[in-house]
């Protein structure tokens, strides 16, 4: 069981925030507040209660039905019987969206064949989005052993791999860092605060997994996302420096993917 910590004092912070999550700052402002962010650990603990603060609100206004049913999942965690009812449920589902998974690219594949023949003539121009480079991390698989022994983290897993991100980020504010690791939990947070949309948000998490010059295996993972963050967020000039990094870095998971991204030439600078 973790233990209580003081929530950080937002008021400080509290009109800077607002402004900065609400897109008001002027640029030369806009960049010096993320270099407090960086620098003032304070600060960055209150942006990350800021954006809690708001993903809770955005699910409880939005998820109210959700919201009910994770309280009535929280008064059932404590119960043995019912916990393994829902695991074994759990495993069935996920061998079906597995199977149609399967399906589904097929048929993805096949459209795109299809798609190549018909516009052959012509050179067609690269795409420009983040989201045609982007090789998603779905995360750790969420087994009957995970949910056993880390059902906060099995829940939450499971609600990120099912595209309820607010409702997974809540989740994930409830598990504990002893227990997966500190790192692990930035990680996850960036991940999911990525496929929402808030890249500036993300960046904030990728960037502290591991130290500075870490070589572990989440750091290079992290690295990838991070670039991809910089992109959403229309950072082209950073984002092109971290996935160059990550297209050079030989026992990188997502080296082939940041190749095709800066082989694409997109993120280069026009003149």
């Amino acid at each position: 069981m973790s233990s209580s910590t003081p929530s950080p004092d937002l008021r400080p912070y509290f009109d800077d925030l607002e402004r900065f999550a609400d897109g008001q700052m002027a640029p030369a402002e806009q960049e010096a507040f993320e270099l407090r962010l960086e620098q003032d650990e304070a600060m960055a603990d209150g942006y990350a209660a800021y954006e809690q603060l708001t993903a809770d609100l955005r699910w409880a206004a939005g998820h109210n039905t959700l919201r009910l049913r994770l309280q009535a999942l929280d008064e059932r965690m404590n119960q043995r019987g019912d916990a393994l009812a829902r695991t074994e449920q759990l495993v069935k589902r996920r061998r079906r969206w597995a199977t149609w998974g399967t399906v589904g690219g097929l048929l993805l594949v096949l459209a795109t064949a299809v798609a190549f023949y018909l516009v052959r003539p012509g050179r067609a121009r690269p795409a420009r989005n983040w989201e045609a480079y982007y090789q998603p991390d779905p995360g750790p698989a969420v087994t009957t052993g995970l949910l056993h022994s880390r059902p906060l983290l099995g829940e939450a897993l499971d609600q990120y791999q099912a595209g309820h991100y607010p409702a997974a980020l809540h989740s994930l504010g409830r598990v504990s860092a002893a227990s997966v690791g500190a790192d692990t939990l930035l990680y996850l947070r960036g991940l999911i605060l990525l496929r929402q949309g808030q890249g500036d948000a993300a960046q904030l998490y990728l960037r502290r997994v591991g130290d500075e010059d870490s070589t572990s295996e989440l750091a290079r993972r992290a690295r990838y996302h991070l670039g991809m963050a910089h992109w959403q967020a229309k950072e082209p000039i950073e984002a092109l420096a971290e996935l160059r990094a990550v297209a050079a870095d030989a026992q990188n998971p997502y080296q082939a993917s940041a190749r095709k991204a800066v082989a694409a030439g997109v993120l280069v600078p026009k003149d």
